[in-house]
């Protein structure tokens, strides 16, 4: 979940929401001959701009809004542009300083304290970011992006029915925000309140986000109801982690009677074949065969009018293939010849997707850095080994082995992870599976984490193996790493299992 600059309020022409792709293109034509016309015209120049930015040629946008900033430095309305457009290329320092020269230009400007703000919730400095969203909606009461952007922040700190309040507030204003919509969701569910979080989490297609990600099937998508015989289309949404959470859903569908098509990206093929009652596992990209209904992975527990008590968790519900996971067997034997300790594996870092900048920024917030993990490292009662692929220092300790490089996809990653006595994790795509497996994971998890990992408990209803260290504030990695290694020293001296 992240604050959003105010984008769609960049233009007048855009006050009710983007037109459609040729819509856009139809505009951009007329406007492109009207600054030929009008070279001048900053008010030309200023939409020209938006609307290339919204057909996604940001570098014309950028020329635009420069052009306008030639004839009129002290036009925040461009400023607010032209930061929104850094903003969206993942420059963050820049876009601070457009929105500074915003505020400069004008500092009543309610959406440049908007879009300030925002930028401030990114460097996690939460309390200036609601000073500023405070200051926005005091120069304009009605503002819904102010609104939602205090409710991700409010959401943050942990003060989730005031950023439920918020998030209302700014829906009854603009009914059809989608933005506030899906965080309303996912704060609902955060807070436990499962029946009207998923139905608001289905506006999550609809938000800038993931607009372009939506299938644009014919069938209609299935929501529970009996369709014995007909075939549904499952695919999947989002990051690996979701596509394993909610994969166990698969086989209650098949026991409803219908055929099930899978649709994963290709890591997650073989590993999803061996599901229960999947008819067709096919890797994202590849020719769908016929089907009559569809559903988003993450849209099942809608269709299962699922709750907090109706989790469904018959762990394990994820296998790896017994002759993998016994060359893997073997194979950590040979790594470390007379070694008996329990083997526990370790994952610090999530996938950056850098090329998504609020995404990346909540990336950076569930991971940590290999150097903050190293005081674990010193519990010797035990054999760590690396987890993380692709891992990003030169200095990873030889200790911990390169196992995990030789992995090719999930169900490498199940064979290997079959053999561990434990994996600890921050919440990434490895301790969805482990958990899925029923191995004992530990999730060290960031303060203000995901709304699936709910709030005010060190469990999971959906992984009965799993436990969580939360940090006690934001940014605290230290504490958890702590947490774990006093809790690394009970279980196997004891006996217990972890």
């Amino acid at each position: 979940m992240a604050a959003v600059p105010d984008w769609a309020a960049t233009a007048e022409a855009t006050a009710t929401g983007m037109p459609s792709a040729e819509a856009i293109r139809r505009a951009i034509l007329r406007l492109q001959a009207a600054v030929a016309e009008k070279p001048t015209s900053i008010d030309i120049r200023f939409n020209l701009g938006v609307l290339l930015q919204a057909d996604g040629r940001r570098d014309e946008a950028v020329a635009q809004y420069r052009q306008a900033l030639i004839l009129n430095p002290f036009e925040a309305r461009v400023h607010n542009a032209l930061g929104i457009a850094h903003h969206d290329a993942g420059d963050l320092a820049q876009a601070m300083s457009c929105f500074e020269d915003a505020l400069a230009s004008d500092p009543d400007d309610p959406q440049a304290h908007n879009n300030m703000g925002h930028l401030l919730q990114v460097e996690n400095r939460l309390d200036d970011a609601l000073a500023f969203f405070d200051w926005a909606l005091a120069l304009r009461p009605d503002y819904p992006e102010a609104l939602n952007n205090t409710g991700v922040v409010l959401q943050m700190q942990g003060r989730l029915d005031q950023a439920i309040d918020h998030y209302r507030r700014a829906l009854s204003l603009r009914p059809d925000y989608a933005a506030a919509h899906k965080n309303l969701g996912m704060t609902l569910l955060a807070a436990g309140r499962y029946e009207e979080g998923w139905r608001e989490f289905e506006w999550r297609w609809q938000d800038a986000q993931l607009a372009a990600a939506r299938r644009p099937f014919t069938c209609p998508q299935w929501r529970g109801e009996d369709a014995p015989g007909r075939i549904v289309l499952i695919h999947a949404e989002q990051g690996y982690g979701d596509s394993l959470q909610f994969c166990r859903y698969i086989p209650l569908v098949a026991q409803r009677g219908l055929r099930v098509v899978v649709e994963v990206p290709l890591p997650l093929v073989r590993l999803m074949r061996r599901l229960p009652g999947v008819d067709q596992v096919v890797a994202h990209g590849r020719p769908l065969p016929p089907f009559d209904l569809h559903c988003p992975m993450m849209s099942l527990p809608l269709a299962f009018g699922t709750t907090v008590p109706t989790i469904p968790a018959p762990i394990p519900y994820l296998t790896a293939d017994p002759a993998e996971s016994a060359a893997w067997r073997r194979r950590l034997a040979a790594e470390a010849p007379g070694d008996r300790r329990p083997v526990v594996g370790l994952v610090w870092a999530g996938a950056p997707r850098a090329d998504t900048p609020d995404v990346a920024v909540a990336d950076r917030r569930r991971s940590m850095g290999l150097a903050t993990l190293l005081p674990l490292l010193q519990e010797d009662g035990v054999r760590f080994i690396s987890l993380q692929k692709d891992a990003a220092e030169q200095d990873v300790p030889a200790s911990l082995g390169g196992l995990i490089d030789s992995v090719a996809d999930f169900a490498d990653t199940a064979a290997l992870i079959s053999n561990l006595d434990l994996v600890i994790s921050v919440d990434t795509a490895v301790a969805h599976l482990a958990a899925a497996m029923g191995v004992s994971v530990w999730l060290m998890n960031r303060f203000d984490s995901c709304w699936r990992w709910l709030r005010g408990r060190d469990d999971s209803p959906w992984y009965p193996t799993l436990r969580q260290f939360r940090q006690p504030r934001l940014g605290d990695w230290a504490s958890v790493v702590q947490s774990a290694r006093t809790a690394l020293a009970v279980p196997f001296t004891t006996g217990i299992r972890p």
